[in-house]
């Protein structure tokens, strides 16, 4: 199906006022393979193919989260590669990045799998549990185990760290 020029320019304009979102979830799963770079262009090119397909059933925003974290997690399924993951300190301001407890942290979180580390992601993004629901596609109450089982082990790994 062919966009016209206004479904065009409507969809740069979303990828312009999405574009961090989609460089926050391509840098989570970016590696020395797959560099940030190749997943927000494939990010983008997935948006493109199913941006006709939009519906409207929910923000943009949540709308690229979801394809973004679905491009990122099936492009490693595809790949079939192994997955070492990169510091996800990129964005963050200087006085965060001084705080041991922050650096261990994300330390700790790179060490989660992908679907966990897709939750805290969005909690981190203050996402609510319902948005992330949305995003991810598990149900509000599965969103809340998961995260709830995710804190639990980020503290036995912090521990078992001390």
């Amino acid at each position: 199906m062919k966009q016209t020029e206004a479904e065009y320019i409507q969809f740069l304009e979303m990828i312009r006022q999405n574009e961090g979102v989609i460089y926050k979830v391509a840098s989570f799963y970016a590696d020395n393979e797959h560099p940030i770079g190749d997943l927000y262009q494939e990010t983008v090119l997935n948006l493109w193919k199913a941006f006709p397909s939009f519906r409207g059933d929910s923000k943009y925003s949540t709308w690229v989260y979801r394809i973004a974290l679905n491009t990122c997690v099936s492009f490693y399924r595809r790949s079939k590669r192994s997955i070492s993951y990169v510091d996800i300190s990129v964005d963050i301001p200087e006085e965060i990045e001084n705080n041991e407890e922050i650096q261990e942290l994300y330390q700790l979180i790179n060490r989660l799998g992908k679907i966990e580390r897709a939750l805290v992601l969005l909690y981190l993004d203050d996402k609510s549990y319902k948005e992330i629901s949305d995003i991810t596609g598990l149900t509000v109450t599965n969103v809340a185990t998961k995260m709830s089982r995710v804190k639990a082990k980020l503290r036995q790994m912090s521990n078992e760290k001390n």
